[in-house]
């Protein structure tokens, strides 16, 4: 699905303790996860998300983490073992046709895309597969970094998103981000 890949390299620096300062997971995710929740994290990385996802989600609840790269995977399971969440978390790899979640139909109550969906050339599909996955009224947070996402680019998104059939619960601030909470309805 996506055309310009994140190194998975650069992954190290990405889950660096350091970008807590700024981007604290526990912080921004608290407002839409609960115990027992199922949550899809698509572009999840090497995890720095993910661990807080799964640690909010409660032993009852499921991350299904989804990326591109085997060798990001590889490290979000060695640091999903360590932070003791590994039984909470399920890997898989998408394609270059797809996320790979059609079992998910349905099934999903909230999904991150944290700088993700500019790296994706199908925006559409995208949001399609996020749609199909959510719950009724489930939520997905999309956050884009305001130094590769300009206004004009994160109204695209909006509009991609919204005629996939979401439609915008909120925005909320989020450092250096340009941010919507996104609703299925």
């Amino acid at each position: 699905m996506a055309h310009i890949v994140c190194p998975w390299w650069l992954g190290y620096f990405l889950v660096s303790p350091v970008r807590r300062i700024w981007q604290d997971p526990h912080t921004i995710l608290r407002p839409f996860v609960r115990e027992g929740m199922i949550v899809l994290e698509p572009g999840c990385g090497m995890g720095f998300f993910t661990i807080e996802l799964a640690r909010l989600a409660g032993p009852h609840g499921r991350v299904i983490a989804v990326d591109l790269q085997p060798r990001m995977l590889s490290a979000l399971r060695r640091r999903a073992r360590r932070a003791g969440v590994e039984a909470r978390v399920e890997t898989r790899v998408a394609s270059g046709d797809g996320l790979g979640i059609e079992d998910l139909a349905g099934k999903v109550d909230f999904a991150l895309a944290f700088a993700l969906v500019h790296e994706i050339p199908d925006k559409r599909s995208f949001f399609d597969q996020v749609h199909r996955a959510l719950k009724s009224g489930g939520k997905l947070l999309v956050a884009e970094p305001k130094g590769h996402v300009d206004e004009a680019g994160f109204a695209a998104t909006t509009l991609k998103a919204e005629r996939a059939g979401f439609r915008v619960a909120d925005s909320p601030a989020i450092r250096w981000s340009r941010t919507a909470v996104f609703e299925r309805h």
